[in-house]
């Protein structure tokens, strides 16, 4: 098996005999491969080839006789420093993070961002743009800041925003992002007209937020693990999908699995891909994912090892964020 995620060429009876540790003879081996390619375990893709695993071998490889992955000391070094040093907007954060994954392994990599619904209001803002043009500036206790451009009927003194702006902080600080558009407060008169475009924009930034947002890093290294064009292509084409994404890493966490081999995540063009999950959660709910997505033929130890760290860095990113404490990690395969 990791003869075969290393080179890509099947392995023969041969070289099993003469690997150390191995003290029979290629006769016998090439007898145990049949017997494994009779129960499914291994293939022969050409008549004078060696064998290579199929989807059912690299499962039992998984659950069975995979060893735990670790990092290398450079690479948890090169995580820590990252979210050391990594600062400003939650997206922007969760962008680079994808890029960061990809780059501890050959793979491409997936992060879905994780549910804002629990999020509070942490400051309000209003900013004249333009005698009728107001900027709202809304940030989140996750790190996000969302921004609304609202127009005026009529203008609206610098006075009269630094008071609107006070009686929104008053209102809404501390609210979580769903229930804050029903409390915002009515000013009556002309800035009532406003503070109901408030309401409204504020409304539109929780359905906003309800919807997963996917960040890809490294699509280039699917070129690098497939050798068909077509496959890559195929690959990538569903990885556009971001709806198709976030359904295909939450399937597979709900079913309790941190890997997924071949046809078991359902997904018929990615019928040649295994998929690598690991949660992203905030107190006690899994809100978002990475994934990493490779060939079948994956190092999975070094694929579970990097999605893990990452995500458990995003995780208490996440709870220092929302003022949580962290559970404990999930496992699995």
């Amino acid at each position: 098996m990791t003869e075969y995620v290393g080179t890509a060429t099947p392995v023969g009876s041969a070289y099993v005999a003469r690997t150390p540790g191995v003290n029979v003879s290629s006769a016998t081996v090439r007898s145990d491969m049949v017997a494994l390619e009779r129960d499914g375990y291994l293939v022969q893709p050409h008549t004078s080839a060696g064998r290579i695993p199929t989807d059912k071998g690299y499962r039992f490889f998984v659950d069975h006789l995979a060893p735990a992955g670790i990092l290398g000391t450079p690479q948890r070094q090169r995580v820590k420093r990252f979210f050391d040093r990594v600062h400003g907007e939650m997206e922007d954060m969760l962008e680079r993070a994808s890029t960061l994954l990809s780059e501890l392994t050959p793979y491409a990599a997936v992060v879905v961002s994780p549910s804002h619904g629990s999020a509070t209001v942490r400051s309000v803002q209003l900013v004249s743009l333009a005698p009728r043009l107001v900027l709202l500036v809304v940030v989140l206790s996750d790190g996000a800041v969302e921004k609304r451009t609202l127009e005026l009927d009529e203008g609206l003194s610098e006075e009269e925003l630094g008071r609107l702006s006070t009686r929104l902080v008053q209102g809404l600080v501390g609210c979580d992002l769903d229930g804050a558009a029903e409390l915002v407060p009515d000013a009556g008169g002309a800035s009532s007209t406003f503070l109901e475009s408030v309401g409204r924009a504020l409304h539109e930034i929780a359905r906003a937020e309800e919807s997963d947002q996917v960040y890809l890093g490294g699509p280039s290294r699917l070129a690098e693990a497939f050798d068909a064009v077509e496959t890559v292509r195929s690959v990538l084409s569903i990885l556009e999908q971001q709806l198709v994404v976030v359904t295909l890493l939450r399937d597979v966490l709900d079913r309790g699995l941190s890997v997924a081999i071949g046809t078991e995540h359902g997904f018929e063009p990615l019928a040649s891909c295994a998929v690598v999950v690991a949660p992203v959660s905030v107190g006690d709910n899994e809100t978002g994912a990475v994934g990493l997505l490779g060939p079948t033929r994956m190092n999975y130890p070094q694929a579970l090892a990097a999605a893990h760290v990452v995500s458990s860095e995003l995780s208490e990113r996440m709870n220092d964020a929302f003022g949580h404490h962290r559970g404990g990690d999930r496992g699995g395969h």
